[in-house]
């Protein structure tokens, strides 16, 4: 599976972007889909999770009640909306699978198998 993630750009602070996650070469319904991201000269740290069967979503503190994850099952596709944006949201965000059930939305990277390319968020202040 070849996962793609979309919709980044460069925006100023406090606007929304909407990123999109498809796959290739197989479909999404594997297990959870996760967005993580890494800032710059900073480490990948988990965004948010659904998981594709029961829709369970997980997302990081620092995010809560900014970002929202969804699925679109017809369209195989999980998107991360992101609202109020803050220039320290600014960083490569990469989706991801787990390729396997688990049951649950996940927050280990360790625990996903396949990885898109990252798409480049820049929030300006």
């Amino acid at each position: 599976v070849q996962l793609q993630a979309s919709g980044g750009g460069l925006v100023q602070t406090g606007a929304s972007l909407r990123l999109s996650c498809g796959a290739s070469g197989g479909t999404l319904s594997s297990g959870p889909i996760g967005w993580f991201r890494q800032p710059p000269g900073k480490g990948r740290e988990f965004v948010a999770a659904i998981d594709w069967y029961g829709g369970a979503v997980y997302s990081a503190n620092s995010v809560k009640g900014r970002f929202t994850i969804s699925r679109d099952k017809t369209k195989n596709a999980v998107y991360l909306e992101l609202n109020s944006l803050k220039p320290e949201d600014t960083a490569v965000y990469y989706c991801a699978a787990a390729g396997r059930r688990y049951g649950s939305a996940r927050s280990d990277p360790n625990e996903y198998a396949y990885w898109g390319q990252g798409t480049q968020v820049t929030v300006s202040s």
